[in-house]
């Protein structure tokens, strides 16, 4: 990484403030070049910039020097805090590119250099990632949380325990190599040991998805035909987005509306109305859709008789309160889609069930990856504490010691790390 790179890092111009990043090596030669001095390193400077191939000025702005390694990307870093015009941004970064070894950066270039010089290890990126795209505080908190190390703190302590399990399973196989007989203590302190850590690590598997926090709680609403089902989803998402009739069989597929209510985000499914016998080969179609819904859902509306719920867990929601339903007197919750009657109950008892799938306060969520990671290790552990030879328990911990290595990014492969990297912006 002997380049320098450059892009701007604030939003879009035109802005108030345009924060133009540059990292490498260059980096103190190309803000001495534009301003004409090294500013006192980590203390802002006001200077006016101008381009060094002839001297027109191009900005005032505030200036920050950052020497290497103790910066983002672990390298020599400078930051231009200038007016953020169009023209502005255009000036700065045109005098930039026109100085040799500088480039614009490729997108996510800057937080891939803080990952291959140890600033961030791959859960920290990812969180960062997830960070960037949060759209809900619910999503914020989790992947500040993931950010922040959180996840990466609790993998060193496996890694510490690890080690030493390693160590003594070594040593006892040092006295088996010595044709001694290896102390029945070190071995029973070794499978405790194993064990311990393998119940640690098999709790984390129950930790929320990060996939479920992104895309929101999957709440299905269900039941037969005219059950208030449509009208129930708009009150929910605040808009008209199904169509409502009093024809049976209006819907036809199912129809996924996102919406976050309370810091939340759902993902609501309005699916056909169910019922066994239809001559419409359209709507059978969507009565499958909705029955594969249904096998997916986190959550389940249930409008319908309450001894044909489809799950046990289902909320039994009784919709049309206000036009005597068939089964209502046995649904957990009357409410009238149609007025909004209760419907304010019922928002209260979806947060109250998505907080039980979701990350607490402080805590993070699990990405596909990092849970099949934690998975991996968890078998290699339950090998380990059932092995009955020394060989095979120190070969599995090894094994756990290289899936630990995976999990941080020490031995990711490149098309993954490209993959990620590829989805962030230009100046990150």
């Amino acid at each position: 990484m002997s380049e320098t790179i450059f892009a701007l890092s604030s939003g879009a111009p035109p802005a108030g403030i345009g924060v133009v990043r540059v990292s490498g090596p260059m980096a103190g030669a190309a803000l001495q070049a534009l301003a004409g001095r090294l500013p006192t390193p980590r203390m802002a400077s006001l200077a006016l910039l101008s381009d060094p191939r002839d001297g027109t000025p191009l900005d005032r702005a505030l200036l920050l020097w950052l020497p290497g390694p103790r910066t983002v990307t672990g390298e020599d870093m400078a930051e231009l805090h200038c007016h953020g015009g169009r023209a502005v941004i255009a000036a700065v970064e045109a005098a930039l590119g026109a100085m040799p070894q500088l480039r614009r950066a490729t997108a996510g270039e800057f937080t891939r250099r803080a990952f291959a010089h140890g600033r961030m290890d791959l859960n920290e990126v990812e969180g960062l990632a997830d960070l960037l795209a949060a759209e809900t505080q619910q999503q914020r908190r989790a992947a500040l949380a993931m950010m922040e190390g959180h996840f990466s703190q609790r993998i060193d302590g496996w890694r510490m325990r690890l080690l030493d399990l390693s160590a003594m399973a070594e040593a006892a196989l040092d006295f088996s190599d010595e044709d001694d007989v290896p102390d029945a203590d070190i071995e029973a302190r070794i499978g405790q040991g194993v064990m311990a850590l393998a119940d640690d690590v098999g709790a984390l598997l129950s930790a929320p998805s990060a996939e479920r926090l992104r895309d929101g709680i999957r709440v299905v609403l269900a039941g037969p035909p005219n059950a208030g089902k449509s009208t129930l989803l708009n009150r929910l998402v605040g808009r008209e987005a199904a169509i409502v009739s009093d024809i049976a069989g209006t819907t036809r597929d199912r129809i996924e509306v996102p919406a976050a209510i309370g810091g939340t985000a759902f993902l609501f499914t309005d699916t056909a109305g169910l019922r066994d016998e239809t001559g419409d080969a359209i709507e059978a179609i969507g009565i499958d859709r909705a029955r594969a819904a249904l096998e997916a859902a986190d959550i389940i509306l249930w409008l319908g008789d309450p001894a044909e719920a489809p799950r046990e867990d289902a909320l039994l929601i009784a919709a049309q309160s206000d036009v005597a339903l068939y089964g209502s007197d046995r649904a957990g919750l009357r409410l009238s889609a149609r007025t909004g009657a209760g419907v304010d109950a019922l928002v209260t008892m979806l947060l109250d069930r998505a907080a039980t799938l979701l990350p607490g306060e402080g805590d993070y969520a699990l990405h596909a990856r990092q849970r099949e990671g934690v998975r991996a290790l968890h078998d290699h552990l339950i090998a380990a504490g059932a092995a009955r030879d020394l060989l095979v328990l120190a070969e599995e911990l090894r094994l756990g010691r290289r899936t630990i290595d995976a999990l941080t990014g020490q031995a990711g492969t490149e098309d993954m790390l490209d993959r990620l990297f590829s989805g962030f912006c230009i100046g990150k």
